[in-house]
């Protein structure tokens, strides 16, 4: 075991993730909730208005310690706060990826028209994959289509498809698209 994953060992034993850093979630959520909204009231110096800071941080103190008290509240804000980053992470991602295909003023590699659509699509289907994945929801939702695979799902799925095919067929706009052909054939 390395120093680091020591100190992760060691900040777990202490209660760090169950208790201390909830309690600061929510105790900083709540105050800058009740300082922004002002429900407590404010108090008159002279002609300015100031919070009431020292009621609205008892409230959230005591806020934070009723939802450190509960394992399952904790348990929630964790899960919570974890698929939130993960989220995050992964959108950060694909913007990484769009990115990578526009050109910038010197030079560079872009995508256009339909392949760089047919690319936004891919990479949002792969994050999505991707996200289902790591929560473990993937397995199970191929277990559960491989053993309630029949033909009548799989001409839903294709109804499905041909349907929504359809919609953007029948209400694409025509002149948007001799447009962009020309902006194509300009930047050519």
């Amino acid at each position: 075991m390395s120093v680091f994953q020591g100190v992760i060992v060691f900040f777990r034993d202490v209660g760090m993730y169950d208790v201390i850093l909830p309690f600061l979630l929510v105790f900083t959520l709540i105050y800058a909730l009740l300082e922004k909204t002002k429900i407590l009231g404010v108090e008159r110096v002279g002609d300015k208005e100031y919070t009431k800071k020292n009621v609205n941080s008892m409230l959230a103190f005591v806020c934070a310690f009723f939802v450190v008290a509960s394992s399952k509240l904790v348990a929630a804000i964790n899960q919570l706060v974890g698929s939130m980053v993960l989220l995050l992470v992964l959108l950060v991602c694909f913007m990484l990826l769009v990115g990578s295909m526009h050109k910038d003023d010197k030079s560079g590699f872009e995508l256009k028209g339909f392949y760089r659509n047919a690319f936004y699509v891919i990479m949002f289907v792969g994050m999505i994959l991707i996200f289902l994945n790591s929560v473990g929801w993937l397995q199970a939702a191929w277990g559960y289509t491989v053993t309630h695979l029949d033909s009548q799902l799989i001409g839903m799925i294709m109804l499905l498809i041909i349907i929504i095919a359809l919609m953007v067929f029948v209400t694409r706009d025509p002149s948007a698209a001799k447009k962009e052909k020309k902006e194509e054939k300009k930047e050519s």
